[in-house]
């Protein structure tokens, strides 16, 4: 930061005005509160929630002659950890699956992954007599939980970015007795500590997922669809209109879904890379090392990279997935945020209607009233159903040139239906006057029946949307069902061009 007097140096690392305040926000409460007080801090993605509990590590050392452990939920996690202690001059020790304890003595400060500190604890292998304060990394995380009933004495600090349960059953309230709420998104970019996100949404179909037990959609679900030829189509292409060549992550809710997206990259000519839990540990060195040193790279992954992963350089995320989760929402997101020279904005392209259930991402939020009411939140989530009703498909300005001759290019799919059928029509009129409105946009736009053709492939992203809305019309939404619909309305256009070009041409110049 250009400003110096937003910095002061603490051991080796230097801390930003906001951190400063955190920290002493939070000490002021170790002054207050019971020894066994849990309390809760929420600071986005990408504030140095690691730098400001290594700080807080360093000084409680100091100032309260009690020893401290910290708890992750992942290996890196609590590798980065380590490493980020160690240079605020906290020697620390992680114990892990394999880590002796015969010189625990030694240590003050302890890092674990907490289903190996678990096991630690429930083996009586691990004192824990002198440890004051216990911080909670990624606090969200229901996993956490069963540890509390280890320290009845120990003051418990977690950190989040989200203070929303991963479990909906278990809420944050009733594991922490208060919550501080740091600097928000907007703040940070307006101060220049994160970068601007640029927000690009592709309206999608949802209404053939399903949800799961853990209130999110299910894999299955999100693999049927995220793998149709269509969805991979989609995502190609809003990479190229809008993302070409930048450095990518790529988000899926499900293994094959992010190797299908890698087989679409590769076959169109982009250098991808493809990363789930699957690959061992030299492979995913190697990717991730490929991927920092090649500006135009893109990852295809399934979640992995939410957390415990850090690349300043990414310049576009792409959510091919949708989530009901705003945690991973915020986290997926959060992976572009970095400034890193120059770059002080990102693109995050949207292909699972989050923008619309979420809002954007860096909007104020109200995370006092999440935190103690989040019933109350959950609830005003939009469902699927609500957000496509309000749907308006926009033509991409590239395309909107190729129909330069046309004046009207909306079709209100609800009107005309409901019009037709107060006619005493079928409904099967509302496609052919649909599909009758399509072809008079390709003929008043070409010279003959083969540039209207060509043209027709320029309106399937519009088709799908109105059929999308007749479906809706005629209460019927089975994916199967759509798909038939779509690829049937296609063909019947192209069709309908063949047989009728020259009579619309001779309609077009008698009304001209």
């Amino acid at each position: 930061m250009s400003d110096s007097n937003l910095l002061e140096k603490v051991s080796d690392k230097e801390l930003y005005n906001y951190q400063k305040v955190a920290i002493q926000e939070i000490f002021t409460c170790f002054k207050d509160a019971p020894n066994n007080y849990h309390l809760l801090f929420q600071l986005p993605t990408g504030g140095g929630k690691t730098v400001i509990f290594s700080e807080i590590t360093r000084r409680y050392l100091n100032e309260y002659k009690k020893k401290v452990l910290v708890l992750t939920h992942r290996i890196e996690l609590s590798k980065q950890t380590h490493r980020m202690l160690k240079e605020f001059g906290v020697r620390n020790k992680i114990i892990n699956s394999t880590a002796k304890l015969d010189d625990q003595n030694e240590f003050n400060c302890f890092v674990a992954m907490v289903e190996t500190l678990n096991n630690r604890l429930i083996d009586e292998k691990f004192d824990i007599t002198d440890i004051g304060l216990v911080i909670v990394d990624e606090a969200h995380y229901n996993s956490f939980t069963k540890i509390f009933k280890f320290f009845n004495d120990s003051f418990f600090l977690g950190v989040t970015a989200t203070p929303l349960s991963s479990n909906i059953k278990l809420p944050m309230y009733k594991n922490y007795n208060e919550l501080i709420v740091g600097e928000s998104i907007k703040e940070l970019i307006k101060k220049g500590y994160l970068a601007k996100a640029n927000l690009y949404s592709y309206n999608v179909g949802l209404t053939s997922l399903e949800v799961g037990a853990n209130g999110d959609y299910t894999v299955k679900s999100s693999e049927d669809l995220y793998t149709n030829t269509d969805m991979l189509s989609k995502l190609v292409s809003a990479y190229e209109e809008r993302i070409k060549g930048k450095k990518t992550l790529i988000f899926n809710n499900g293994i094959n879904t992010s190797i299908q997206v890698y087989y679409a990259f590769k076959k169109a000519g982009y250098p991808i890379a493809h990363l789930d839990n699957t690959n061992t540990k030299k492979e995913r060195e190697l990717i991730l090392k490929w991927f920092n040193k090649t500006p135009n790279a893109i990852i295809t992954s399934v979640s992995i990279l939410t957390t415990g992963f850090d690349e300043p350089s990414i310049e576009a995320i792409m959510l091919n997935r949708a989530t009901k989760s705003l945690t991973l929402y915020y986290q997926m997101i959060g992976r572009g945020s970095r400034i890193f020279g120059p770059k002080n904005s990102f693109d995050v392209i949207d292909l699972g209607n989050n923008f619309y259930r979420f809002g954007p991402w860096s909007a104020e939020l109200d995370w006092q009233k999440m935190f103690k009411s989040p019933d109350f939140y959950l609830d005003s989530i939009l469902s699927d159903e609500e957000i496509e009703s309000n749907f308006r498909y926009e033509f991409p300005e590239e395309i909107l040139k190729e129909f330069a001759n046309s004046t009207d290019l909306t079709f209100d799919m609800k009107q005309v239906y409901i019009s037709t059928i107060r006619a005493g029509e079928s409904s099967k009129r509302v496609l052919e006057k649909s599909i009758a409105h399509h072809a008079k946009l390709c003929v008043e736009n070409s010279e003959d029946v083969f540039d209207a053709i060509i043209l027709s492939k320029l309106l399937n992203d519009e088709i799908d949307d109105r059929i999308n809305r007749y479906s809706k019309c005629i209460s019927k939404s089975t994916h199967n069902f759509i798909a038939w619909l779509k690829d049937d309305y296609k063909k019947k256009l192209r069709t309908y061009l063949r047989k009728n070009f020259d009579d619309i041409q001779q309609e077009l110049k008698a009304s001209k």
